[in-house]
């Protein structure tokens, strides 16, 4: 009996086995496959999708913040630009596998790391985005703190006053993050072309105070040789793909909604890195503006804001509010509280996983790594990215070399499948993913191999791909093309599966 229908590169559950499945534990309504008619996203969906997420506030101060480091506007616009079109490759390769089966990174996961296993790929993308919320949270903490020493003069004396500030916008955060992503729908559909506008408007008066592009872009690189460059550019390369090394792993999040490979693809290739880029060049621009302005890289929007008339700050403020909590609920508390959740689903509801992520992203320090712009790009950027892409490596060697894009797709969700391996752990990922993550590490300690460390995303994910591939050559849960032609029947027709729809509305 077929278990499963391919309808134009798209896999979903037979009526059958679908009903079979929803009783497994390892179902619910988050991480079960989508149905044919739930694949409705089309290419401007996730166009809208990166253009909502670009524009924020961690993007300004990215970019920004490689002028401070002593680049001129061109090199870092090309450092982004760049890191942008390498994170690409990853995205749009973990994108085909969620358009393609319809499943969430955490049952995306079960495959390279087994049905228990797959809370450690998990748990990383949910302390990486813990550490975000806390970045968020701070930033917007610092806007609010701004507003309030200009607005009331005793303010800046108060004993503890950015803590206590921290303190309630902490709860603000993880108050509206409790009642889940619906509640702030209406600031997700104001929050994009509220900070675009601003972001027109600031670079407006950049170029009026700085005296037009001349004096804005004329400061010249701080480096004096390419050793000098390269020194800063690898690390600093390696921070911007980490910035979208999140989404490359959790990309089929999304992806499992896409109508079809076409429109997903087209769409990230041409939303991602033009957004980036334009965005990223008006953070550049007014940062090289504060140097011919005030004398020196502003490169945090906090600082900048603090340069300006009450009724200025107020309404910055207002915007990178918005904004933090926009990016907050939406990209940096889903992930990690339905990763805690899935640890004990029957406990540990979306809501207390909420709170749990906000607990961690206090203890990530959030004040330590926005202190100067090298603890932000070196520290945070680089670490974080040196365990993401070993995972990344892994998920697309196993989808595209080791399985050659063919899974049994209801064995997902099965306890005792082809995917549940040894005890729930596949243990050729996790030994994959020491020696992705060991390596660079080890170099790090190594005279004249550090540069391994610099470049960890890079080097992580090809060792990975490499010990991988290795590791899961005789695996018996990888599946022959008959095995999969037998288990699939194929379907020409763009025939939506109303059946299910009705399964699911039961």
């Amino acid at each position: 009996m077929k278990s499963q229908i391919e309808s134009n590169g798209i896999v979903t559950l037979s009526e059958d086995v679908f009903q079979k499945m929803e009783h497994s534990p390892l179902w619910n309504e988050d991480l079960r496959p989508t149905t044919m008619q739930e694949h409705s996203w089309k290419g401007f969906n996730f166009a809208a999708l990166w253009i909502g997420m670009c524009l924020c506030i961690p993007t300004y101060t990215m970019a920004s913040g490689l002028i401070s480091l002593g680049m001129n506007w061109y090199q870092a616009i090309a450092t982004i630009f760049l890191g942008n079109v390498i994170v690409l490759i990853p995205i749009l390769l973990n994108s085909h596998a969620g358009t393609k089966f319809g499943i969430p990174y955490p049952v995306f996961a079960r495959l390279w790391f087994g049905s228990t296993g797959a809370h450690i790929p998990a748990l990383a993308r949910a302390i990486v985005a813990a550490g975000w919320f806390g970045i968020n949270t701070w930033i917007g903490t610092g806007a609010i703190d701004t507003l309030l020493s200009a607005s009331f003069h005793g303010w800046a004396n108060l004993p503890g006053h950015t803590a206590i500030v921290f303190a309630l916008f902490w709860i603000m955060n993880v108050g509206i993050a409790y009642k889940g992503p619906e509640a702030i729908k209406v600031l997700s559909a104001i929050a994009a072309p509220v900070l675009a506008v601003s972001s027109i408007i600031l670079l407006i008066w950049a170029f009026t105070s700085a005296g037009g592009w001349g004096p804005m872009l004329s400061a010249p690189s701080k480096f004096t040789s390419t050793g000098q460059f390269i020194k800063v550019f690898f690390p600093a390369l390696t921070g911007v793909i980490a910035f979208w090394a999140t989404m490359a792993l959790n990309i089929p999040d999304f992806c499992r909604y896409a109508k079809s490979q076409k429109s997903q693809m087209t769409a990230q290739s041409f939303s991602l890195p033009l957004t980036m880029g334009v965005f990223s060049f008006i953070g550049i621009a007014v940062t090289s503006a504060t140097i011919v302005i005030f004398g020196q890289a502003l490169w945090d929007p906090v600082q900048l804001l603090a340069k300006f008339p009450p009724f200025v700050v107020f309404l910055g403020t207002i915007v990178i509010v918005i904004s933090s909590i926009t990016i907050n609920v939406g990209a940096n508390v889903v992930a990690p509280a339905r990763a805690i959740e899935n640890l004990y689903p029957q406990r540990i509801t979306f809501a207390m996983g909420a709170i749990i992520t906000g607990l961690f992203a206090i203890l990530m320090q959030p004040w330590y790594i926005m202190s100067n712009f090298g603890n932000y790009i070196f520290g945070w950027l680089g670490t974080y990215g040196a365990l993401l892409g070993p995972i990344d490596g892994i998920a697309i060697a196993d989808y595209w070399i080791v399985r050659r894009r063919r899974m049994a797709l209801k064995e997902l969700y099965a306890t005792d499948g082809r995917y549940h391996y040894s005890s729930g752990f596949n243990m050729n990922g996790v030994y994959a993913l020491i020696v992705g993550v060991g390596i660079p590490l080890i170099s790090l300690f190594i005279p004249g191999l550090s540069f391994m460390w610099e470049n960890a995303w890079s080097f992580g994910l090809l060792f990975s791909i490499i010990a991988y591939v290795y590791f899961m050559r005789n695996d018996k849960s990888i599946l022959t093309k008959e095995e999969y032609d037998a288990m699939t029947e194929y379907r020409v027709s763009t025939e939506q599966e109303s059946s299910q729809e009705t399964v699911l509305s039961q």
